[in-house]
């Protein structure tokens, strides 16, 4: 019975959650509620939360988490700037006549948009604030638009650079190296966020491949659900195209000096964080007043990335105490070495959590238990991450628990009823499920790009 306390001590949390209490205090709060009643028991070690403040020393010293804040300006200062409104205008123009050109418009934004956040939320709410309206008023069909919008807003899981992977990839990272230090290997190799980055990219870009495929064909078989826009005017491509040029080109930096190896992702996004607040400057949007709105909304999702990060540090420890991580080794072990299965499992249990959890509480907490378990079992780590970051991308986009859901529902017009909005996302959903089996049959789709550009170096 004693060596199931871990589990109880996770379902508590998973029930706290529920109830509604902060995601960071939770953490904390049951894992030291936990620890004090096994002090008293004599079952926990109280000498091991003696090396709690050197563990949150190391976490807040990590010079890879400098890239969440400047990752978060980024994204920030192009949204409240207008500059990515401005974009989403130019895009539906350039769009304007194809099929579903709206529709095609939104996921083209909404990936940059999403690229550049990370933020399911922020993307999904920015993008129904802006685009729902427009699509609503040229004759989309509710259910069409807003799943177009919440596929759209949860592209920031997968799309490089973005915070998700940022802090997935340094997560694996210290999971991988404790699995191959508990395997003898004393000279660990590294896998860094760039190596993530590397890996996301295809498989992120074959599903914005895959979105704008559905869009197009869906609304050149079904007009009624996406009518063309009848009041086409004629436009300037060439000065649209320049308008899109800056940043579109932003992003590509930032994500090429990464993938090149020229800068790390923390210098890239203090590249990113600079050439947005320029971007702002230049189309004459950076007020004093503005800045100081960015700072502050960057100041907040900073300060809960962080504070959830050091609740997961206790309660990770807590766990470890107990057992938890000898329990989840000793189970998997007793699959007989069958890894897909294993593999299976997880991703099974990381799509449920998605319903109650978000991405941050999930890494922070549900990665460093199974991670190091299972590659110490030979699974890729960056196939790995770009797995759990697709799977955790679906979802947020299921019925009825998405987050995506919520998010825009909260900003959808009362005219448009929740069925409308879960029936427009199944297409969606398809789609990525359709994506992680052929990762699981192909993990060369993720592996193949990074070993490549390892081997030119």
């Amino acid at each position: 019975m004693l060596e199931l306390i871990p589990l109880f001590m996770f379902a508590v949390v998973c029930l706290a959650l529920m109830a509604g209490y902060p995601v960071a205090f939770t953490l904390a709060g049951v894992a030291l509620i936990f620890a004090a009643g096994g002090i008293v028991l004599g079952h926990f070690d109280a000498n091991l939360l003696l090396t709690m403040p050197d563990r949150l020393f190391g976490t807040m010293s990590n010079i890879t988490l400098i890239a969440v804040p400047l990752f978060v300006l980024m994204g920030v200062m192009l949204e409240k700037s207008r500059l990515a409104e401005e974009l989403l205008e130019n895009m539906a123009k350039l769009s304007g006549s194809l099929p579903g050109g709206l529709g095609i418009a939104v996921v083209i934004v909404g990936m940059l948009l999403a690229a550049s956040t990370g933020i399911v939320g922020a993307t999904v709410v920015t993008m129904g604030l802006m685009s729902l309206p427009t699509m609503l008023k040229r004759g989309y069909s509710p259910s069409f638009a807003t799943g177009t919008i919440c596929a759209t807003g949860t592209l920031g899981q997968i799309i490089p650079p973005s915070i998700a992977l940022v802090l997935l990839g340094d997560t694996l990272s210290t999971a991988y190296q404790k699995a191959q230090l508990s395997a003898g290997v004393f000279n660990p190799k590294p896998v860094s966020v760039g190596d993530l980055f590397v890996g996301a990219l295809v498989p992120g870009l074959l599903l914005v491949i895959f979105y704008l495929l559905y869009v197009y064909f869906t609304a050149k078989l079904k007009p009624e659900l996406a009518p063309a826009n009848q009041d086409v005017e004629e436009v300037d491509r060439g000065k649209i195209l320049l308008s899109l040029a800056p940043p579109i080109l932003l992003i590509v930096l930032v994500l090429g000096s990464i993938t090149s190896g020229v800068a790390t992702p923390t210098e890239a996004a203090a590249v990113g964080a600079l050439g947005a607040t320029v971007l702002a400057f230049l189309k004459g949007q950076l007020s004093k007043a503005r800045l100081a709105e960015v700072c502050h909304s960057t100041t907040l999702v900073t300060a809960m990335v962080f504070t959830i990060l050091v609740g997961a540090s206790i309660f990770s420890l807590v766990f470890r105490g107990f057992g938890g991580e000898e329990l989840i080794e000793r189970w998997f072990s007793e699959l007989g070495g069958n890894v897909a299965l294993a593999v299976l499992i997880v991703m099974v249990l990381i799509f449920l959590l998605g319903f109650i959890l978000d991405f941050i509480e999930i890494t922070f907490v549900v990665v460093p238990i199974i991670g190091p378990v299972l590659l110490a079992m030979g699974v890729d780590p960056i196939w790995l991450g770009v797995m759990i970051a697709i799977n955790l991308q679906t979802s947020f986009l299921t019925p009825p628990f998405g987050f995506a859901l919520f998010y825009l529902r909260g900003v959808a017009p009362e005219s448009v009823r929740t069925g409308e909005i879960y029936r427009g996302v199944i297409p969606f959903i398809v789609l990525q499920l359709a994506l992680l089996l052929a990762l699981a049959v192909w993990p060369e789709l993720a592996t193949y790009l990074p070993e490549a550009i390892k081997a030119d170096k």
